[in-house]
């Protein structure tokens, strides 16, 4: 079907509503009613959305997918001008700017209000008339409210936006788990086959910012033989299939898949649905969050382009305070809940996501401005708490346990000038050998479930010193406390790890550098006591609080303290060599820098919420250690035992002292020594470092 045909029927339904709503906004572009210093934010945002409704009459009629290459890229340009580097600081997206010119409370909610209205440019480009009319209708009732003599008060713009957000809770949560869980919704699966077959002119249909990293990748990918391409895609697909396997869970129960990627590998996600299809999936491609409850925290769950900037992205993470009330989390919770019992059947049948990450963005610095949205003390608790009850919602509708995943990641252009070169050697470590390192990392496992705890120490600059506390295997013989984990649900392989008991787990833990999300945190250090974070700071900023508080944020999800919920030793080498020949260390995702050293995860543990699937290592040992004593709170209460969040952090091997286990009379069990394998049967993980020596 027609992704227009889709939305047809409730377009119409409201279509004399946009068109009064249209006409009006068109109307304030050039009025003067409002006084300044408020008439020019007004006439800048009507004129903005009055370029989104010229897009939609586009995408509607179907002319959008007639332009040139050069007409597309003129619109994306004009449509993400206002918030690109170069502009931003002139623009009110900016807080800073919207402060400036508005005054910082008014600056503060008004700014906040222009990048929810610039959701639009997503909701014409799929022809969602409804969203595109909710929010002019919401822009023209804060426009009115200034025509009046006494101009509003910022809390009274607060009201009007936390009216609006929870009036249309229930249309915005049904809108999302559609989105999610849907797959006869054929916008981005019609942009994939034609963008997959070479036209570079469909990037521009998604409506998302097209950069010159979305082109050169996609041109490398239709450049390269078909057979890489298949085999990208298989050994992606593939691991997924593993994924199931290996937790011993029942794919072909199972109906849908959700394919996240970033735009510009549309020819291997092509080839991906074909391989999903055959699986019996139905895929779901869905698009990055657009409402501010969605990309709350600066997610990006879904398809998405490269950041326009990610310094807005970073101002504009928490604009959902403008309106994060009790009685809204109320309304969003009953609306989630109406939404997943509208779509239980779809949510019973999905498998759960496979995700195509990237890296090589250099790291980005934000800047802490006072005049951006921030989650109050007592927000911060409602959030954790509201997060808390979703995901117990949506584990009802989708059960952990039945589910699954898959990761793997490549290089963008920004990486540098050996751009092709690590791309090759990405795929080259993606596809390392299975058994060989199933064996190697099966000396590792065995040589420490004799120990009693694990000491971890750093180098040098690094203080490192932890002490890790695992599970009594009360039969050696047939359990393990460490999973071996290969080429599955992570992508590349090469990893054991496990749940650690949290008494008399304890330590200081120092990286130099980490990448979390988008942000580069540098100099972390971090305390432990009984397994829990009890102190922490960064080098990122000189403000101690500053620093202090970017963690609590991005690190620990506004939770007071994190458990550590894994503990891991990573033994992928080629992947540090890679990264060290090629200066690209700072530049490298989680996903494969976790495999790159020992890590320690703060949040939930691997299992969370299957923890009582058993687990069962190649050589037939029960992996045991899914628990700690924070999880089996999940017997008396579920929404004690979880955090929602399981965040890595690597010691990689050139900050790497020691690694030794310690049985229960005191003999010390080597596994790493001067940041290199010293055990029996660990010797070949040497050979790519050696170049180091």
């Amino acid at each position: 079907m027609d992704y227009r045909e889709i939305w047809r029927e409730d377009n119409d339904s409201v279509r004399e509503r946009y068109e009064l709503s249209s006409d009006r906004i068109r109307q304030i572009v050039t009025e003067e009613t409002v006084p300044e210093p408020f008439r020019r934010y007004f006439q800048k945002t009507a004129s903005f959305m009055t370029e989104t409704g010229d897009v939609f009459s586009l995408a509607e009629s179907g002319r959008l997918r007639e332009l040139t290459l050069a007409e597309l890229q003129e619109i994306n340009h004009s449509l993400y001008r206002d918030i690109l580097p170069e502009h931003y600081e002139e623009s009110y997206a900016d807080p800073s700017c919207a402060g400036r010119l508005l005054g910082d409370e008014y600056g503060e909610v008004l700014c906040a209000l222009y990048a929810e209205i610039r959701g639009q440019i997503a909701f014409a480009c799929e022809c969602r008339l409804t969203e595109i009319t909710i929010l002019n209708e919401l822009f023209i009732e804060i426009y009115n409210m200034f025509e009046e003599e006494t101009i509003p008060s910022p809390e009274q713009i607060r009201d009007a936006f936390f009216w609006f957000a929870g009036d249309y809770s229930e249309q915005i949560a049904h809108s999302r788990v559609r989105e999610t869980l849907d797959p006869s919704l054929p916008f981005a699966e019609e942009i994939v086959e034609a963008a997959g077959s070479g036209d570079l002119r469909s990037l521009y249909y998604y409506g998302e910012y097209i950069s010159g990293e979305e082109l050169r990748i996609a041109e490398y990918m239709n450049g390269l033989p078909r057979d890489t391409v298949d085999r990208m895609a298989d050994t992606y697909t593939e691991g997924y299939r593993k994924g199931f396997q290996v937790m011993n869970r029942d794919l072909s129960r199972k109906q849908t898949v959700a394919v996240v990627y970033q735009i510009g590998f549309e020819r291997m996600v092509k080839k991906a649905l074909e391989n999903f299809r055959k699986m019996g999936l139905k895929p779901i491609l869905y698009r990055r969050g657009v409402w501010s409850i969605d990309r709350a925290g600066g997610l990006k769950k879904g398809y998405h382009g490269t950041s326009p900037n990610r310094q807005y992205d970073y101002d504009h993470r928490y604009d959902h305070a403008v309106y994060f009330r009790k009685a809204y989390t109320d309304r969003r919770k009953a609306a989630l809940e109406t939404a997943y019992e509208t779509y239980r059947l779809q949510a019973a049948g999905f498998a759960g996501p496979a995700v195509i990450e990237t890296f090589g963005e250099a790291g980005f610095q934000p800047v802490n401005k006072r005049q951006a949205p921030a989650l109050t003390e007592k927000q911060e608790k409602l959030a954790t708490a509201s997060a808390a009850a979703s995901a117990l919602l949506v584990n009802r509708y989708i059960p952990g346990e039945e589910t699954s995943f898959t990761i793997i990641a490549f290089p963008k252009p920004s990486i540098g000038p050996d751009f092709e070169k690590i791309f090759d050697e990405t795929i080259r470590i993606n596809t390392l050998d299975y058994e060989k390192y199933k064996g190697i990392q099966q000396h590792i496992i065995d040589l420490l479930d004799r120990a009693e705890y694990v000491v971890v120490t750093g180098k040098g600059d690094n203080h490192t010193r932890m002490k890790i506390m695992l599970h009594h295997l009360s039969d050696p013989a047939s359990q393990t406390n460490f999973e071996n984990c290969l080429a599955d649900v992570n992508i590349p392989l090469g990893e054991v790890f496990t749940s650690p008991q949290l008494a008399g787990t304890e330590g200081v833990l120092e990286v130099s550098s980490v990448y979390i999300g988008d942000l580069q945190f540098r100099d972390l250090h971090m305390e432990f006591e009984d397994g829990k974070l009890t102190d922490y700071r960064c080098g990122n900023f000189s403000d101690r609080e500053h620093s202090r508080t970017l963690i609590r944020q991005m690190i620990l999800k506004n939770h007071d303290t994190l458990p550590i919920g894994e503990f891991a030793i990573g033994t992928n080498t080629a992947a540090y060599a890679m990264a060290r020949n090629y200066r690209i260390v700072d530049r490298l995702p989680i996903l494969i820098v976790e495999k790159m050293g020992p890590h320690f995860a703060l949040g939930d543990t691997c299992y969370s919420r299957s923890e009582d699937i058993r687990i069962f290592n190649p050589d037939g040992k029960e992996a045991i250690a899914r628990d700690n004593e924070i999880s089996l709170l999940r017997r008396q209460d579920p929404s004690e035992a979880y955090f929602n969040c399981h965040t890595d952090i690597t010691i990689p091997y050139r900050e790497l002292g020691e690694i030794y286990g310690v049985t229960a009379d005191g003999e010390k069990l080597r596994l790493i020594a001067g940041g290199r394998f010293v055990a029996a049967g660990t010797e070949p993980l040497n050979e790519p470092l050696r170049e180091e020596e």
